[in-house]
């Protein structure tokens, strides 16, 4: 079991972080341009100073455990977050570790009824964000680039989905759109839902059922998949994030694109599988960067078809990484099959 833990961390990092190095490489390819207004209405003007991001990211590291949280820094709330979850990984007295465990499960419960309340007052953001974008506009709001920005999101995913993963299955000895074709029932499910956790009871049924792959580990691997697998979210949150930037006096510098692919990785690490989750987290990291976010407003009415695209490649990458792990665990796809054909 500690094998396929370590497989599946590996195999989701390597994953996300090639999601994210190819959507950087199609911004520079297509180099999207920005898009300028003529009158900024609500006050908010492009900062005139260029951004030293290295210092940015030593600020991650919090004097304290409550800072980020203060501070309103994702990337440092992440940080603490690996960190304290590997900490407890290693408590060595059996008691503590179950008390702090049900601590972080008690004030997990209580943030997700907090999130309901946030979700109920969601329209009432959605039409201050519609509102300053009509604003925009009517003051000359240039759209230019906007269609080559959501190209490049469209296309990181597509060549993730059918050229990156299934070279990587076929590298391992599977048949890639064989695999693909049985994994339709959980992909469609995921691209109409837009949601990776609510498609996973049907992703694990479907990859033990179709994929005949062994139930223990597809119910181990898929879980961590959806929460960590986020190939779709980290090409999503380099460009936004990137495109965002530059559209604010960002001057785009290789070493720039590199150190954003390695946070665009980490920070998908952290996203929910819920619907817009990617949209939400891109919103706090550029908020947190003090990054105007009004652009955002009119990218979201393109979001929802974006959303879906996303999960579809998320789910059928969790489930590129279980065929993966349990051929590695296991032998040869047929071996595995076998192995774990369901009894008459």
């Amino acid at each position: 079991m500690k094998k396929i833990w370590q497989r599946t961390l590996l195999f989701t990092l390597s994953t996300t972080f090639i999601a994210a190095a190819v959507s950087a490489m199609l911004y520079l390819f297509i180099r999207p341009n920005m898009v300028s207004t003529a009158i900024a209405p609500t006050g908010l003007t492009p900062p005139t100073t260029s951004l030293n991001y290295f210092e940015h990211l030593s600020s991650l590291v919090p004097t304290n455990i409550f800072s980020p949280f203060l501070d309103h820094q994702v990337m440092g709330v992440l940080l603490v977050g690996i960190l304290l979850g590997l900490a407890i990984r290693f408590i060595p007295e059996p008691d503590a570790r179950k008390t702090i465990t049900h601590f972080f499960k008690g004030i997990h419960s209580i943030f997700m009824v907090i999130t309901t309340w946030v979700v109920a007052i969601i329209p009432l953001g959605l039409f201050g964000f519609i509102s300053v974008t009509v604003a925009q506009l009517r003051h000359g709001l240039d759209l230019r680039g906007l269609g080559e920005y959501l190209a490049i999101i469209v296309l990181a995913n597509l060549i993730q989905g059918f050229v990156v993963l299934p070279a990587w299955l076929k590298w391992n000895g599977i048949a890639p759109f064989a695999a693909m074709r049985k994994m339709l029932p959980a992909l469609s499910l995921a691209f109409f839902s837009k949601s990776s956790a609510g498609t996973l009871p049907v992703t694990i049924e479907t990859a033990e059922k179709n994929l005949g792959l062994n139930p223990r580990i597809c119910r181990l691997v898929l879980p961590l998949c959806t929460s960590l697998n986020m190939n779709g979210c980290a090409a999503f949150i380099f460009t936004t994030v990137i495109y965002l930037m530059q559209n604010n006096g960002m001057t785009l510098h290789l070493s720039t694109v590199g150190l954003w692919v390695v946070i665009a990785t980490i920070t998908a690490i952290g996203n929910a599988g819920v619907p817009m989750g990617c949209f939400f987290l891109s919103t706090s990291l550029l908020a947190s960067m003090n990054v105007p976010i009004t652009l955002l407003g009119v990218i979201l009415p393109f979001y929802s078809l974006i959303d879906m695209l996303e999960t579809a490649l998320n789910v059928w990458s969790d489930s590129c990484v279980t065929q993966v792990v349990a051929v590695k665990a296991l032998g040869t796809e047929e071996d595995v099959a076998k192995e774990f054909a369901p009894a008459n």
